[in-house]
């Protein structure tokens, strides 16, 4: 891997806080790179050691082969786009745009093209002899980039950019910095806490907790297999069918024994097929991550198949969400998740119901073993 930006062993602690904990990264040019978290876990301390507002404890942060660590933000090849904005209300768009070349006394010829230039990129021409306060937030925000473009930085930090924005709004930007990024060609570190945001715009992402890094890889990677129970919980909603393995043959699959999913009298574990994506022994615990859509949700009792798994359960609750319903399924003393595609009009079928007794069934495939190490 092409190491663009690398942090090599990178901690930072407030008092008795570590907020982040011996953290290595590395970004490749050109890419847009998400770090998400829960509130806390660490990542915009990461970015402002990143921007050099913060010096770490120890480690290193090297840029295109050069040592920064102890580099002022002022002379690193990186700039900040902030959350909120911060725009200089006196002047125009055109100014704001312009600050950064005047500050470095560059012709005023080249200032002109420039900003023309970054107008253009950002659509905001028609609105360049406005002041900030008489422009909508998402076109704030479109100058906050260009204003931190127009330097031609080698790295881009977005710090929670789109979080004081309506939910349209927030997804017109996407597309925007998708757009912008792919003009400019600039690697974009990106952070936040929203995962439909990282997972629509990033070609990787790192997730976060207490100062550490969980797990990095392409969003589907990440989605898709999990390393921890946490990283599984953070990203989208899951399932966890949790068990001892209960068999291993020579296939591809094993058997989890899975308490709590009986009904009645029967309160034996339930063996669910799970396909075996590791070396595991008879007796070690493991967390199946099951996504609700994975779930096929019906009223008659699926045929039989190879690799598939049939659980039987009664509606508890059900969330229409438009695209798809969601079901809250209680099956022995649990309660599974499920959705529903609306792959057809829905008012011309009879639709599942609330207190309804349902079949849910999945494939092995479809499962994510974790074990408990999160291996």
């Amino acid at each position: 891997m092409d190491a663009f930006i690398e942090l090599r062993g990178v901690s930072k602690r407030f008092g008795e806080l570590v907020a982040v904990k011996n953290t290595d990264l590395i970004l490749r040019k050109g890419e847009v790179f998400s770090l998400l978290g829960p509130s806390g876990c660490g990542k915009t301390t990461l970015l402002r050691l990143l921007a050099g507002f913060l010096t770490p404890d120890a480690g290193e942060i090297m840029v295109n082969g050069r040592d920064l660590t102890k580099v002022p933000p002022n002379r690193r090849p990186i700039n900040t786009v902030f959350q909120n904005y911060a725009l200089f209300p006196h002047l125009t768009i055109r100014g704001n745009i312009a600050f950064g070349l005047e500050v470095a006394r560059r012709p005023k010829a080249e200032i002109r093209r420039e900003v023309e230039r970054m107008l253009d990129l950002i659509q905001m021409t028609a609105h360049a002899d406005k002041r900030p306060g008489e422009i909508s937030g998402g076109q704030k925000q479109r100058v906050a980039i260009a204003r931190a473009l127009i330097n031609k930085p080698a790295l881009l930090l977005l710090d929670e950019p789109l979080a004081a924005l309506d939910l349209k709004l927030r997804q017109r930007m996407l597309l925007e910095l998708d757009r912008i990024h792919d003009e400019v060609g600039i690697t974009f570190l990106y952070v936040t806490h929203d995962q439909g945001e990282a997972m629509s715009l990033s070609d990787r992402l790192a997730v976060m907790d207490q100062g550490q890094i969980e797990q990095t890889g392409t969003p589907a990677e990440i989605y898709e297999s999990p390393r921890s129970r946490f990283v599984a919980d953070f990203i989208g909603d899951t399932n966890f069918l949790s068990g001892p393995v209960s068999h291993v043959d020579d296939s591809a699959y094993v058997r989890l024994a899975v308490d709590g999913l009986g009904a009645g009298a029967d309160r034996n574990p339930t063996e669910l097929l799970a396909w075996k994506d590791r070396e595991l022994k008879a007796g070690e615990f493991v967390n199946l991550s099951l996504r609700p859509e994975k779930i096929i949700v019906s009223r008659e009792r699926p045929p039989e198949q190879p690799q598939r798994n049939i659980l039987n359960g009664i509606v508890e609750d059900k969330i229409y969400l438009g695209a798809q319903t969601q079901f809250r399924v209680r099956v022995g003393d649990r309660v599974v998740t499920a959705q529903q595609q609306h792959n057809h009009f829905l008012l011309d079928t009879r639709p599942i119901s609330w207190n309804e007794s349902v079949w849910l069934s999945w494939h092995a495939d479809d499962g994510y073993m974790i074990v408990e190490d999160g291996t």
